[in-house]
């Protein structure tokens, strides 16, 4: 991965390639910001640049024998930490047991969210985690020589997934780091961390990408249509993950939308006994999908009462939403759009504490029986 290849975020390129120039990186870092910025993508591009044997002022040299190997992260002193979940066919999995899965999905975009990740291995119902033995896998690997590279690099994507026993060890590594080692932590959600974990890594803070940034990327892309590049854009609102689906929506996004209005048609026409069987199919989904749904049912209500404040740039809806919006938005008004996302947001709540997912669906579903006709 280069420089060049992550979207946006220059200061922070420069900031990092300044790092190493002046020979002053820090042992472990914290790469913090929203899905889609790029965050994976840098911590890459970061450790290709400081094993490279050739870099330039601005870029790894991409020729030598160190960046061919991290070209197909097959380097041996690059490691990897991220969710799993118990397979039934491994006997306590480690992040090393879906490393081809990794390198695959990574190689293929490294701008993906926990929920791609999780599908592509095949998880089923798990929410995807980073248990206490990965702890005992990161020590082994660190205490090791470095075989070709001055520094070892273990990056962990999605730090936050960390259990507490595993991060209490993590914790006492990267107080008393082996010699010559990088820790690069990736997290969409910095508070889930342990406190002590962020008070002894340099945080790197990565803001939304500029549009400009992600349109000139989208541009790019072969075979692109032009004239749609600027409504993925504007509803990208700083996330190349997001553009990216405005322009190939995957079935998971035509299956939230599709649910939702599923939900409002049975909830407005007071049909019960279809809003149980709707919320007997919703409990069947991966749990991640389950969580996924309500998130996406936030983000609908918004944008359907933004929708009829007429207030079009503050709009990121893709046209199949708005096209639908255009008969559902007024039911969407002053009076029940806060009810409606206090709703949302429990669901999203009770589901990650692994709540009966019948019960939270059916309960949400006739809650919006009361609510769709405020």
């Amino acid at each position: 991965m280069f420089f060049k290849d992550v979207v946006g975020q220059n200061e922070i390129k420069k900031r990092l390639i300044r790092s190493v120039k002046e020979q002053r990186i820090s042992h472990a870092q914290l790469f913090a910001g929203q899905s889609g910025t790029g965050k994976l993508a840098m911590a890459l591009a970061y450790a290709q640049y400081i094993s490279c044997r050739n870099r330039t002022d601005e870029d790894s040299c991409g020729v030598c024998p160190s960046c061919h190997k991290y070209q197909k992260l097959a380097h041996p002193d690059l490691h990897f930490v991220f969710p799993i979940f118990n397979a039934k066919n491994l006997n306590k999995p480690v992040s090393d047991d879906f490393l081809p899965q990794w390198r695959g999905k990574v190689l293929q975009s490294p701008y993906f969210t926990l929920g791609d990740w999780l599908h592509h291995i095949d998880a089923g119902n798990a929410q995807g985690e980073i248990y206490e033995r990965e702890s005992e896998s990161i020590l082994r690997k660190l205490n090791l020589k470095s075989f070709e590279s001055e520094f070892k690099v273990m990056i962990i994507w999605l730090a936050d997934k960390m259990n507490v026993a595993c991060s209490n060890k993590l914790l006492k590594m990267i107080e008393e780091p082996p010699s010559k080692t990088l820790f690069l932590l990736i997290t969409e959600n910095e508070e889930d961390l342990i406190g002590t974990i962020r008070s002894r890594s340099q945080l790197v803070k990565f803001p939304f990408i500029e549009a400009e940034a992600i349109e000139e990327a989208l541009l790019k892309i072969e075979g692109i249509d032009p004239e749609i590049v600027p409504d993925a854009v504007h509803l990208a609102s700083g996330s190349y993950i997001r553009a990216l689906s405005y322009l190939n929506p995957g079935e998971d996004e035509r299956f939230y939308l599709l649910k939702f209005q599923e939900m409002m048609r049975f909830a407005y026409a007071r049909k019960v006994s279809e809003l149980i069987t709707w919320a007997d199919e919703m409990a069947g989904i991966e749990r991640d999908k389950q969580k996924a749904f309500f998130a996406a049912s936030l983000r609908l209500v918004r944008e359907y009462f933004i929708s009829n404040l007429k207030c079009r740039e503050l709009s990121y809806m893709n046209r199949e939403e708005m096209e639908w919006g255009k008969k559902f938005a007024p039911f969407i008004n002053e009076r029940n759009i806060v009810p409606f996302a206090k709703e949302f947001e429990l669901g999203i709540q009770h589901i990650g504490m692994n709540g009966n997912p019948r019960i939270v669906f059916l309960d949400t579903a006739l809650r919006m029986v009361r609510l769709i006709k405020r």
